[in-house]
This record gives structure tokens, sequence and C-alpha cells, in this order.
């Protein structure tokens, strides 16, 4: 059962809890309720709806909960619009933005208010977290999984709270411009002071490009002063039917496109056209990312898009595409057309005997070698995902069952 609020011990830190959401009112009641049952009063929720075609707004009203407070769009807008929104009706000292399809682990405000005040205000607390695929989500794992984000590099082994040393985080950023992924970027990572959202304004809103996330957590990488590590998993994220998750392992980015509904700026668009190539959209979202970066940030830091991975990247996914039988022709031909010379010196061969074999190659081996040229790019570091065992219909299942604290020590 929830705490009520009123029963709960007076606290001087008030958190923010960003929930933007559109259409999946089920997912969004999961959500809502874990911040709810959590040990710890001063909180409120933002529910931004997206012009939604449920009534949420009912849902939040027969709540009865002062703390949860609700807003609609006049139209369906980007995701990035949608998130700022949230951020702008906001004002607890500490934010995070939650998906409607993620949760909040026990404990969270607790933890994190006593963390705040032992390691005095750090300016954004980046945690662990758990990974969890609904039942009937993910190809090949009817059952879904919960699986723990505690051996990605950033976390170091740890197995208590650190300091992120300023040149550790730099050279995240630089990894992220050279489009390999050497932290997370989801927001649902970052505890973000309201003092560093603050001092973020006069480079614009605080989410940027077609991948705010993307954008975000690497400014916040650059601009913090001072970041605090947590190694326990203190949050979910969920891949649900209805996630943008769902669209990209199932094949159908196109859709997941649709559904975050977030177009580049016109200008940034002509700026990049020689640059962008055929191939995964997410690749090209996360090269407008960097991209808006430099632009804040590279007057007075060192730091520059490489185009030519990017390119590289988006070349081999098309050849894997091929390999692994998907819909990629047309973006074969228009590559094709689009490659520069010194590319097709460095990889026209061995793409072109990929081509052969995607003609020849029996349909059971293709995926396999589809994955192993993919990974030849180096954009996605193989780090194990060590699975929670147990059996979760639901994220609230995760949340009931699962204890963060215990789990975190021992699987560090």
């Amino acid at each position: 059962m929830p705490i009520p609020w009123f029963f709960g011990k007076s606290h001087d830190m008030k958190f923010s809890v960003l929930l933007p959401t559109r259409n999946r009112l089920d997912l969004l009641s999961r959500a809502i309720e874990t911040v709810r049952r959590q040990n710890y009063d001063d909180w409120e929720i933002i529910v931004s709806d997206n012009f939604s075609e449920e009534d949420v707004g009912e849902y939040i009203q027969s709540l009865g909960d002062f703390r949860i407070r609700y807003f609609r769009t006049d139209q369906f807008i980007p995701v990035t619009d949608n998130w700022n929104n949230a951020l702008d009706k906001s004002n607890g000292d500490y934010i995070i933005m939650l998906g409607d399809d993620d949760c909040l682990m026990k404990g969270y405000f607790s933890t994190l208010s006593n963390l705040i005040e032992k390691f005095d205000s750090p300016e954004f607390v980046y945690t662990s977290a758990f990974l969890y695929a609904y039942p009937g989500v993910m190809p090949g794992i009817p059952d879904g999984f919960l699986r723990t984000y505690n051996k990605r590099m950033i976390f170091q082994s740890a197995s208590e709270p650190f300091w992120l040393e300023k040149n550790r985080a730099m050279e995240f950023v630089k990894d992220s411009m050279n489009f390999r992924v050497a932290f997370d970027f989801n927001m649902q990572f970052s505890l973000v002071s309201r003092k560093l959202i603050e001092k973020m304004k006069r480079y614009g809103t605080f989410y940027q490009s077609p991948y705010p996330d993307y954008y975000a957590s690497n400014a916040m990488m650059l601009k913090a002063g001072r970041i605090l590590i947590v190694p326990q998993p203190l949050v979910t994220i969920g891949i649900s039917p209805k996630s943008f998750g769902y669209y990209y392992f199932n094949d159908a980015e196109s859709d997941g496109n649709q559904f975050l509904n977030n177009i580049p700026e016109i200008d940034m668009v002509n700026r990049l056209k020689k640059v962008v190539l055929p191939g995964i959209a997410m690749n090209t979202s996360w090269l407008i990312s960097m991209e808006t970066l430099a632009v804040n940030f590279g007057g007075e830091l060192d730091i520059k898009v490489n185009y030519d991975r990017y390119r590289r990247i988006q070349i081999f996914s098309i050849y894997a595409g091929l390999l692994a039988g998907s819909s990629a022709g047309k973006a074969y031909h228009l590559l094709r057309k689009k490659m520069h010379l010194n590319e097709w010196l460095r990889y026209g061969f061995v793409l072109s005997f990929i081509a052969v074999l995607a003609r020849i190659v029996p349909k059971r081996y293709r995926f396999h070698l589809a994955s192993r040229v993919q990974a030849t790019t180096g954009s996605h570091l193989a780090n194990p995902m060590p699975e929670v065992v147990g059996n979760f219909h639901t994220i609230l299942d995760v949340f009931e069952k699962v204890d963060p604290e215990s789990y975190a020590v021992k699987n560090v």
C-alpha cells in the first residue's frame, strides 16, 4: 500500500519526477505507483500528457494526491518539447526524468537524500539501474527478463558511491562524439540538481536534439562540476510493447521514430547534409545530438564530432541489414551513390563480399553474421548484463520483489 504523504518524515529536499506520457495509461499508472510507495514524502510528479486519446487527466484526478500535477499539450508535439514542457513545470531541488514504462526502486528518494547530504549536494548523481523487458517484447525471449547495469564501465566495479573525475567525464563525452557508447545515456540514470539546470540555460533548453537524452547526458558530463556515481541500481528502465525499444528491437525503427515524433531542425539538417548517410535512423539522431553538443560547447571545450566514424557505422549497418534479410535494399542502392571514394577503397571489397554472402548464406546463419558485421564498428561495448532470476509479469513485480540494496552488494 502507498505510504500516505502526511505520515512521512519532514525533509528539506524536494524531488521532482518528470513523467511525459502518451496513450500508455496502463504503464503510467504503474510508474506513478512506484513513486507513491516510496518511504519519503517530499516529492512531486509532473505528468506531461502529449495529447493522449486516453483520459489521463481523469485518472490523475482520481488519485486525489496534490503532489501529482497534470498538464496536457494542445497537440502532439516532439518528445524533446514534451520533456522540456515537463521540466518547466517542476520546482524540485533535484529532478529525474522517468519514462512512463519505467519505475523507481524502493528507497530511491531516501537513499539519494542521504547521499546528497553526505556528499554535500553534487550537481548530478548517476546511479545504476535494472533493465526490464516485458514478456513478449524481445525476439527470442518470450518470458522477458530483468538484468542489471552494474557491470558497466562507469561504475568501476565499485561497491560504494564515488566522485567521477573530471577528466574521466570528458573522456566519456569524447567517446560519445566518436560514436562509442562508454556510458548509458538514458535519463533515468541521472538525478539532476536544479543548480545545474539553471547553469545550463545559457546554452538553450536543457533537452535538445531529436534524442534529448543523448544530448543532455553528455552535456551534464561536460558542465557538471561534481558528479557522484552510485553503483546501486535505484531505477528500472522498462521495455514495453508500447516503447521505442520495442520498435527498435523488432526491426520497426520507422514506426518508433513516428512514436517519438522528433523532427530535427532544418538548420541542422542543412548543416549535416553532406555527412548524413542512409542506414539506422538512431545513428543519425545520435549524430545530430552530438553536433548540437559541438555547436553549444565546442567554442569553450575541445570536442568535435567524428563524421568518418558515423559514416562507417552507417555503411556497415546497411550491409548488416542485407545479411539479416531486413528491408535494406533501397538504402543499399542510395548508399552506393553517397559513399566517398576513400570509403570505397577502405570498405568496398569487404562489403561487396558481404553483399554476395547475403545471397548465398542460409537464412539460419544470416542473423549471426549480421551481428558480427555490426559489432566490428565498436559502437556499443560488449558489457555483460547479469540476469536477475525471478517471475516478473509487470514492472510493479520488479518494484515489489527486488531489493536494490542487497542486490547491489551481491553482484558487485
